[in-house]
């Protein structure tokens, strides 16, 4: 946090900050982490971030990325699959936001819209009075994430940007998710269009998306992010989902629940 505060908070900071949030500093970060000689790192990391890694197969790595993307067993990341339910895509921590009518939403102090995030007037303006849910993942996370609901996707797009971190400091500072490097697919669901969002953040230069060309299920894989914190946003419809009552009530005090990915954090109306 404290290398979050110079950057952001100070004017040589922010004069360093413009080089770093480049996509080609974060390239090289991931290079550099895919070398053989990043896996001293791994060690190191996963004692400094107590992650446990008795569910992991692997325990020996290639590199820190080879660590990073990791994939556990089906068992250790269970999806539910009620009908009913609407899950998480993947670790992190959960805020749900309401859309206003004019498509706006605040996120920790930071108003932003819709159209905007998507850079789409006419498709923000279907998911007004909805709700935005945003999954910020750290660095210690598993950083592999799901299809959330059995659906038909649409064609990717991709917005390129900077790469910010995503980190609470650095949101409440600047409208991150308008800036950072993004993409999106809409999904064709049995409770409406579901907007799927995945966000880069500082050293996270690569989001990693399964080539679907046909529908998807619930918890088939969507793809995985390299190092890095980072973020993924669902959008749903007016009156389409709501949140348990107990991330609604954390979220109406702007505080994040920690979920995981496939648990239940809503269901779907």
């Amino acid at each position: 946090m404290r290398a979050a505060e110079f950057l952001y908070g100070t004017a040589p900071g922010r004069f360093l900050l413009r080089g770093l949030c480049r996509p080609w500093f974060s390239k090289l970060g991931g290079r550099l982490l895919s070398t053989r000689l990043s896996a001293l790192a791994v060690g190191p990391f996963i004692r400094a971030h107590d992650i446990d890694m008795s569910q992991c197969p692997r325990q020996k790595f290639r590199s820190f990325n080879d660590f990073f993307i990791r994939t556990l067993p089906p068992e250790a990341r269970p999806v539910d699959m009620d009908s009913a339910a609407f899950v998480s895509p993947c670790d992190g921590r959960l805020t749900v936001w309401p859309v206003e009518i004019d498509g706006r939403f605040p996120v920790k102090g930071t108003e932003y819209t819709l159209a905007g995030l998507l850079r789409d007037k006419e498709l923000a303006e279907r998911f007004y009075g909805g709700l935005v849910w945003l999954f910020r993942l750290s660095p210690e996370d598993y950083h592999r994430y799901i299809w959330t609901a059995d659906g038909t996707p649409g064609a990717t797009v991709r917005i390129p940007g900077v790469l910010h971190t995503v980190q609470p400091l650095e949101r409440g500072a600047r409208p991150v998710y308008h800036e950072n490097t993004r993409e999106y697919r809409l999904l064709e669901t049995s409770f409406g269009p579901l907007l799927a969002m995945e966000v880069g953040a500082l050293l996270v230069g690569r989001i990693e998306n399964r080539p679907v060309t046909g529908p998807v299920a619930r918890g088939q894989e969507k793809g995985n992010f390299a190092f890095g914190g980072s973020t993924i946003i669902l959008v749903t419809e007016k009156d389409a989902a709501e949140p348990d009552t107990d991330i609604a009530a954390a979220s109406a005090k702007g505080a994040e629940t920690p979920v995981c990915l496939g648990q239940r954090v809503g269901s779907i109306k």
